[in-house]
């Protein structure tokens, strides 16, 4: 059998991004968060109910994802693993359609929900780890830029799918292309919207299948034996010569909170319009489509710019706009922007919002993928999927802090508006922690 090409390669990496991108655009952010915010009825208590949800998911990867990580460094293997992770993210995600508006069960909708991401996020960290297979140090900022680019497409394409032929309107029971619900699902139960959970699994495993056929791993041989007690003890070393490596130390330490605010942002967004601006889920839905194609055209523009002038300086103004952006959102409410005040039937404040998000999704589509090439530029490369599980690790290692500062904050005032305020502090430390950084690591 023929070997793919080295283009075929890098299409079908590209792939992992446009069969995984509606996880984090449909299901997080969108459309299934804003839904279940419906369901709740109450804006505060469904931010504090996600934060807290989404905290444990974020404890399991990151206690889990850089001895996955070193595991794989030492045994090879991560295409298995992603088959693995692939089969989470399908079962976690399908099983949202459960989420019916009668016998509602959150406890069940946030485990479910937290199963697919886990999936998602180990099948992640393997992914990335390939990045330095597909090209030399000067092309993985473009390669890595583009495949972010093409992600926000696939991304963009099921949510006008969903918008346009599923998610219905409650009052209505029509989609946004004033169509009943496909395949006879039934709007009274919410069946066009409940559909965003198996229409994300099947989508990945459609498009997953040219990322297994075209993409090759050449670290495949099988594990030798005592590989998982040589990889743990690997890791605890790398943990502890961290310091050695004052560059990767800070790098690390600086995306831990600049990344968690960002999916902050990114994880609360669809609910905080819900709960403070009144937004229906069709509304959510129109703001993302606004958000991913700032995102992907920018993603794009954001790799060519990684590549001409390093990873780092793209990194840093990303943060200073993200971080102004935090500032903007918090002051956002009906009758309010930036703290002037507006008529109570002005628009402003919505539109204020959708231009928020549109940065969000420049800013935030440059700075993830100009991330991951910085990580490449700061790891070790006979251990760059252990690398990665340690970015994974520091990714989320606050990546449960913050929803659960968000929860906490949320309910202990009342107030959707102040809940989001730690992302301003996170995005802060994550800026100032990069002075410690070089460009080309230790």
């Amino acid at each position: 059998m023929a070997q793919p090409s080295h283009r075929k390669r890098i299409w079908g990496w590209f792939f992992f991004d446009w069969a995984s991108q509606p996880y984090n655009t449909l299901l997080i952010t969108f459309i299934f968060g804003p839904y279940v915010g419906q369901l709740i009825g109450d804006g505060s208590r469904a931010q504090a109910a996600w934060g807290f949800g989404i905290a444990a998911a974020g404890i399991v990867i990151a206690l889990l994802a850089p001895i996955l990580g070193a595991m794989a460094d030492t045994g090879g293997n991560r295409l298995r693993w992603i088959w693995l992770f692939s089969g989470l993210y399908v079962v976690g995600s399908g099983m949202l359609w459960f989420a019916a508006p009668t016998n509602f069960d959150l406890f069940q909708t946030l485990f479910f929900f937290a199963l697919g991401l886990i999936g998602m996020e180990f099948a992640t960290i393997f992914t990335n780890a390939m990045l330095p297979d597909l090209g030399s140090r000067e092309e993985i900022g473009r390669i890595s830029g583009n495949g972010w680019a093409f992600g926000y497409l696939g991304g963009l394409l099921t949510l006008v799918i969903m918008l346009a032929f599923f998610a219905e309107s409650p009052e209505t029971g029509l989609t946004y292309a004033k169509l009943n619900p496909l395949f006879g699902l039934d709007a009274e139960a919410r069946e066009g919207t409940r559909f965003v959970g198996p229409l994300t699994a099947i989508w990945y495993a459609i498009f997953m299948i040219p990322f297994f056929l075209w993409v090759r791993d050449p670290r495949s041989a099988p594990a030798p034996k005592g590989a998982v007690r040589k990889a743990l003890q690997t890791l605890w070393r790398n943990i502890r010569h961290l310091p050695r490596h004052p560059s990767r130390f800070a790098y690390l330490a600086s995306s831990m909170f600049y990344r968690d605010a960002l999916n902050g942002m990114y994880t609360f967004g669809g609910i905080y319009a819900v709960g403070v601006l009144g937004w229906t889920v069709v509304d959510t839905a129109v703001f993302g489509i606004l958000a991913i194609i700032s995102g992907a055209v920018f993603a794009m523009i954001g790799g060519h710019c990684d590549s001409a002038f390093g990873p780092k300086p793209v990194i840093k103004v990303c943060v200073i706009i993200l971080m102004g952006v935090a500032i903007g959102i918090v002051t956002i409410q009906p009758g309010s922007v930036l703290g002037i005040q507006v008529g109570a039937d002005s628009t402003l404040p919505d539109v204020a919002f959708y231009v928020f998000g549109a940065i969000i999704g420049a800013a935030g589509g440059v700075i993830q993928s100009a991330s991951r090439t910085m990580m490449v530029r700061q790891a070790d490369p006979a251990h760059i999927t252990e690398s990665f599980g340690l970015y994974a690790l520091t990714g989320k290692a606050t990546s449960f802090l913050a929803p659960l500062l968000i929860g906490v904050t949320t309910a202990l005032t009342g107030s959707q508006q102040l809940g989001v305020s730690p992302l301003i502090a996170l995005f802060a430390i994550g800026l100032l922690l990069l002075r410690w950084v070089q460009p080309d690591g230790d």
